[in-house]
């Protein structure tokens, strides 16, 4: 597997591993307040809540994205 890049903030931690995204957009169609190709870092993780982060990610058609709720 290649490169992984982790964003977190209190609750969680969002892994994307940029190799396997196929670009599908569903991220930025789910919540463009919080993914945004064009900015850079690209996932502002604090702009939802994790609830909405984790429906977001488990929608992820290519598995590029997952999360590790933090205990």
């Amino acid at each position: 597997m290649g490169k992984i890049i982790n964003y977190s903030n209190n609750d969680i931690t969002i892994k994307w591993t940029p190799d396997l995204c196929t670009h599908a957009a569903n991220c930025v169609k789910l919540l463009p307040k919080v993914y945004n190709p064009k900015a850079r870092p690209w996932i502002t993780i604090e702009n939802a809540k994790t609830e909405e982060l984790k429906n977001q990610i488990q929608a992820c058609p290519s598995g590029a994205l997952s999360y590790i709720e933090r205990t």
